[in-house]
């Protein structure tokens, strides 16, 4: 019985070892200086839902949310850069995952997502 206590923090560690290695083969995650110097050269995408994008966004981005991937995945074009961005980094993980299955490769995701963005947003009126 005490071999179950011990090996599911190992099973667990070993489950975000294994994702995180997945998540770097999907993704590359940028710094906000590499981000910004590359997102006007690719389609630059926020996961967020819209109430979020709305309430303000990445200046340039387009509003294609998490839950809407699957089925709006066509409005993103296969032979261009995509740079995501949700709140945090987390949604972009699974955008990216969606993205890569319809065909996606070149995938970017912002480190720390839109709370960590520095640069110009723009906010609803």
């Amino acid at each position: 019985m005490d071999w179950i206590l011990w090996a599911l923090p190992v099973g667990l560690l070993l489950y975000m070892l294994i994702a995180g290695l997945y998540q770097r083969r999907n993704l590359k995650t940028l710094t906000e200086e590499e981000f910004r110097s590359g997102y006007r050269k690719a389609q630059l995408i926020d996961v967020r839902e819209t109430k979020e994008y709305e309430n303000g966004h990445i200046l340039g981005a387009r509003n294609i949310p998490l839950s809407q991937l699957r089925m709006r995945h066509k409005e993103i074009r296969q032979d261009q850069p995509v740079y995501l961005y949700c709140e945090s980094g987390m949604r972009t993980v699974r955008a990216a995952a969606v993205l890569r299955k319809k065909g996606v490769k070149d995938l970017y995701n912002l480190k720390g997502g839109f709370k960590k963005w520095g640069g110009k947003i723009k906010k609803a009126k």
